[in-house]
């Protein structure tokens, strides 16, 4: 009897223990399955589009997408180190890279998003061969978008560099300057804002759509080549979360039609998908 009683209340004892581990293993599972994405100077379109990433993400793959909008470049990549966040989505691989060097990071792209050809605007030219001698450009003064910015400006004629000089250029890297120009470097956030002040500006999609900046302000357009792959948006996770099946459903969320149908609906030629681009 006794022996009995023992493996009654073993029994009664492994149940209680599955029990346990079903009931709280389900809601560690099930808190898993909401995921915050962090991003930046979010406008209606992109909340459109997010919202139809949620969509996607809930109806397919049961996973509940949340954004957090930030206002600057500087906080969603230490949110989302620091855990504060699941994934972000706002920066091209060179800002990436550049960051994660900067700060120890351990981000890394999980999937593709689009790539936007950044431009040259001006509220005073309506041709990049009208600039004059002794004009003021500004840039984004962070170390990736400053090296594009510089090589549009080059692209465009304007200033060649060094020889030598690699993929993260800076204004020490400018050999000739024909036209002798000012090159402001600012915040990436007020370059939009500094038009009035300045004849052009370099303005990152992030801050030119706000700004209501387009074609009629544009009086140069960066080309897409094969240089272009390190200028491509990227959703990023923690390196240690690089395969969970929750982030990787928000990627494919993100990288169906009708999202690009809203991308494109939205932004043109001004923001190209980039999860099947080929460069050449």
């Amino acid at each position: 009897m006794r022996r009995k009683g023992l493996l009654g209340f073993i029994a009664v004892i492994i149940v209680i223990a599955v029990a346990a581990f079903f009931t709280f293993g389900h809601k560690k599972t099930e808190a898993k399955k909401t995921v915050t994405v962090g991003v930046v100077g979010q406008t209606n379109q992109d909340e459109k589009i997010w919202n139809q990433v949620k969509k996607t993400a809930k109806e397919k793959y049961g996973v509940t997408v949340k954004v957090k909008s930030f206002t600057d470049y500087n906080q969603p990549n230490k949110a989302l180190q620091e855990g504060e966040i699941d994934l972000n989505s706002f920066q091209h691989k060179a800002f990436l890279n550049a960051w994660n060097k900067a700060n120890k990071g351990t981000l890394v792209p999980i999937g593709n998003t689009v790539i936007a050809p950044i431009r040259l605007y001006s509220y005073k030219y309506k041709n990049i061969n009208e600039l004059p001698k002794n004009a003021t450009i500004a840039v984004p003064n962070d170390a990736s978008n400053e090296s594009r910015a510089l090589y549009v400006l080059k692209n465009a004629g304007l200033i060649s560099f060094k020889k030598g000089t690699g993929k993260l250029a800076t204004i020490a890297d400018i050999e000739k300057n024909p036209k002798n120009l000012t090159i402001k470097e600012l915040g990436a956030e007020q370059t939009a804002r500094s038009l009035n002040d300045v004849d052009a500006a370099v303005v990152n999609n992030t801050y030119a759509i706000p700004a209501k900046l387009g074609d009629k302000q544009t009086i140069y357009t960066e080309p897409l080549n094969k240089d272009s792959e390190q200028w491509i948006n990227v959703i990023v996770a923690n390196k240690k979360d690089k395969d969970n099946e929750a982030y990787k459903a928000v990627v494919k969320s993100y990288q169906t039609d009708a999202v690009k149908k809203l991308i494109h609906k939205a932004y043109g030629n001004s923001e190209v998908t980039a999860w099947n681009l080929k460069l050449k």
